[in-house]
């Protein structure tokens, strides 16, 4: 029954903490063989008038949001095609990388892209895979299948995808896009 002792400065919120609990017992279950509900994650909390570094009292950083959030909240305004509130959430030099595309830059190259292949889709989720990256980025994954309709007006759907998202300072930095869309549409 593995057990870990986490110190954290007061200040974290319970859904921050809750957070730590969740991908602290998903960390040890690389490695150990334990059920989840074997592990257990004790968070103390140390006043901030009671730390220092360096000689000087500290502050906690604020909690970074959580990436899978930003993925969902930027693909939920890509769908409503809010190019305004989903450009908010990427970052500075961001791309992306569709099957069979060449590197995007814009989100309005990649609406001019889309046109000839569907005039919509949309994204069924079966879920997202949040893991911290080698470098700043948190990587996510966004799995599930597409639907919509093929430039002829007829309905598509069940076609499986999934999205590889880089997630740095709140922001998007890297998209990479895989499906079936061009296999399904070739057997149309």
């Amino acid at each position: 029954m593995p057990i870990v002792e986490l110190h954290i400065l007061e200040g974290y919120t319970s859904n921050d903490k809750q957070r730590l609990g969740t991908v602290l017992t998903d960390a040890v279950r690389l490695v150990v063989p334990a059920p989840p509900e074997a592990i257990t994650i004790m968070i103390h909390e140390m006043p901030t008038d009671r730390y220092y570094r360096g000689g000087e009292q500290r502050m906690g950083a604020p909690a970074l949001e959580d990436p899978a959030k930003v993925v969902r909240a930027f693909l939920d305004a890509m769908q409503a095609r809010q190019l305004d509130q989903a450009r908010a959430l990427l970052a500075d030099g961001f791309v992306m990388q569709f099957p069979g595309s060449p590197a995007l830059t814009r989100l309005e190259d990649m609406v001019d892209w889309a046109k000839p292949r569907y005039r919509f889709v949309t994204k069924t989720f079966d879920g997202f895979d949040t893991m911290q990256g080698a470098g700043q980025a948190a990587v996510v994954y966004c799995r599930g299948t597409l639907s919509g309709e093929w430039p002829d007006g007829t309905a598509f759907d069940g076609i499986r995808f999934i999205d590889r998202f880089e997630v740095a300072g709140g922001k998007i930095t890297k998209q990479d896009v895989w499906n079936d869309i061009a296999e399904t549409r070739a057997q149309t």
